[in-house]
């Protein structure tokens, strides 16, 4: 556990905290400032996932994943890999089984 710095000031100590004001310390609200908005960036990561897969997509890949899982577990075999990859127009899930080396 990190050792607790000694002698900070108080701005050091809180660093960038704002405190929401509520009924409790709303007499010190000349004190207290609004907290300042988060910039975010211009540039938003797309979300493919969420674009592509809707929901009833989703439940359907995630049934037929379970399906597999079902099979493989009958077979033995617990941990897989799911690969993915492209054939023209299609995409294939593949369940392979893990190559886990084991320690002896």
């Amino acid at each position: 556990m990190a050792k607790i710095p000694k002698n900070l000031s108080d701005k050091s100590m809180f660093g960038d905290y704002q405190e929401q004001i509520t009924f409790e310390n709303d007499i010190f609200s000349e004190e207290i400032t609004a907290p300042k908005p988060v910039k975010q960036s211009k540039k938003e990561p797309v979300d493919y996932v969420s674009e592509f897969f809707t929901t009833e997509l989703q439940e359907k890949v995630g049934k037929m994943l379970l399906e597999i899982k079902v099979e493989l577990y009958k077979e033995g075999i617990v941990d897989f890999d799911v690969k993915v990859a492209r054939q023209g127009k299609q995409i294939v899930l593949t369940a392979v089984p893990s190559k886990k080396k084991h320690a002896t």
